[in-house]
C-alpha cells in the first residue's frame, strides 16, 4: 500500500499506474498473484522466493511489463523466526526478476517507509539496466 501511494502521490502518475495489489496473507498472495502455496510452504510468506513469485503475479496480472513486491517483517514482533526488519523486495521488469535482501532498523512505519523506497529504487535501477541493454534502434 505504501508502495502505490508513493508513486500515485506524484501527478500524472496514472499514465504509468494501474493497478496495485495489497497481500497480507498467504490466501491473498496465491488468490491476487497467483503464488503457489507450495511456494508459501515450503519458503513462507517472507522469502526471496516469494518475493520472486510475487512479483511477477503482479505484472501478469495486471498485464504489464513492470511489478514490484515487498514482503518481509516490520513488526513490533518477529514472525515465524524471522527478525523485524527482514524484508524482501522484488521487480519484475521485461521478463526478467531481482530480488533483494535488505534488513532495516525502526518502528514499524520506518522499517514499512524504507522498504517502500528501496523497491522503488530497485526499480529504477532494473529499468534503468533495461534501457541500457536495449540496443533497438529507431
Amino acid at each position: 500500500g505504501l508502495v502505490a501511494a508513493s508513486i500515485v502521490d506524484i501527478p500524472g502518475a496514472s499514465a504509468v499506474f494501474h493497478e496495485g495489489y495489497i497481500t497480507y496473507s498467504d490466501e491473498a498472495k496465491q488468490k491476487m498473484l497467483g503464488v503457489p502455496a507450495e511456494t508459501l510452504e515450503r519458503y513462507t510468506a517472507v522469502s526471496r522466493e516469494t518475493a520472486a513469485e510475487m512479483a511477477a503475479g503482479a505484472a501478469s496480472r495486471a498485464g504489464a511489463q513492470v511489478g514490484l513486491s515487498v514482503t518481509g517483517v516490520a513488526g513490533p514482533d518477529m514472525e515465524a523466526g524471522k527478525p523485524v526488519g527482514l524484508v524482501y523486495i522484488g521487480c519484475f521488469c521485461c521478463g526478467r526478476v531481482r530480488v533483494e535482501e535488505r534488513h532495516f532498523n525502526g518502528t514499524r512505519r520506518e522499517i514499512r517507509e524504507q522498504a517502500a523506497e528501496a523497491v522503488l529504487q530497485l526499480a529504477l535501477e532494473c529499468l534503468r539496466n533495461e534501457k541500457e541493454n536495449d540496443k533497438t534502434e529507431y
